[in-house]
């Protein structure tokens, strides 16, 4: 995970009130009811190229509306496009290893980088002791992809290397991979795209490829996409309803009702 980013709260106190307060509930499920003009009016899919849409990981969001003048619920499946940041490759040793991988278009291979650097290897077990065959299954798969153009386990090796979020940063992840998790999973989500590959991520690791979009729009100054940012809160609302209650005071926690 990139060392510099710190995860914050993309919805603010009155953020949350105002999704909270355009709530109603059809047979015990939520429903958001909030500007329906608004909701439909987003667009399904950005105007991208093919090309340009390599990458960005697409995030299907459920919309349900109520229509007061056709007394009747709709429901509508849009996409929110999420911009892949990769992480700043410095000249930090620990970078190396990861400007290497982007120069050879390839991934930061943990197991080849402990068969072909015999000093690194006790570093590496100790870290990775856990997961090791993890990073060997990855190994294998990007090795037969890269030699024989074998496809099929792709999508295996995306879902190992989000798994691997989970267990960094380590001492050698720090010493010889830095960030490399993130950029590996970049690198599998623009191959999945580019072979049309159908593949969904769990909701936290949605929620980092956020983060990290909104990371770089803040440090870049660039202007805001309302309708990325509606996306990205109903998306935030649908994978975690609570996120924020903590936050909330006792007369916030009214709107829950």
């Amino acid at each position: 995970m990139d060392s510099s980013f710190k995860p914050k709260p993309l919805l603010n106190k009155s953020e949350l009130r105002q999704i909270k307060r355009s709530k109603t509930r059809v047979e015990g499920k939520k429903v958001i009811t909030d500007d329906v003009k608004k909701l439909k009016s987003l667009k399904v899919t950005p105007e991208l190229s093919f090309q340009e849409s390599i990458d960005y990981y697409k995030e299907p969001i459920w919309i349900e509306y109520y229509i007061p003048k056709e007394s009747r619920f709709a429901f509508e499946t849009k996409y929110l496009f999420i911009l892949l940041v990769d992480p700043t490759i410095t000249n930090d040793p620990s970078d190396a290893e990861r400007k290497r991988a982007a120069a050879n278009r390839e991934i930061v291979d943990v197991f080849a980088y402990m068969e072909s650097h015999p000093e690194a290897i006790r570093l590496i077990e100790d870290s990775y002791h856990s997961t090791i065959s993890m990073h060997e299954t990855v190994h294998h798969i990007f090795k037969a992809y890269k030699e024989t153009g074998a496809t099929e386990d792709l999508k295996t090796a995306c879902y190992l290397t989000e798994a691997l979020l989970k267990y960094e940063p380590t001492i050698a992840g720090l010493t010889y991979f830095r960030d490399y998790v993130i950029y590996n999973l970049n690198f599998f989500i623009r191959t999945l795209n580019r072979l049309k590959i159908e593949f969904a991520l769990e909701d936290a690791t949605v929620s980092l490829l956020i983060k990290r979009r909104n990371e770089l729009w803040e440090l870049e100054n660039r202007a805001e996409d309302e309708d990325f940012d509606l996306l990205a809160a109903l998306f935030f609302e649908q994978a975690f309803p609570n996120r924020g209650a903590g936050e909330l005071s006792s007369d916030d926690m009214l709107l829950f009702e």
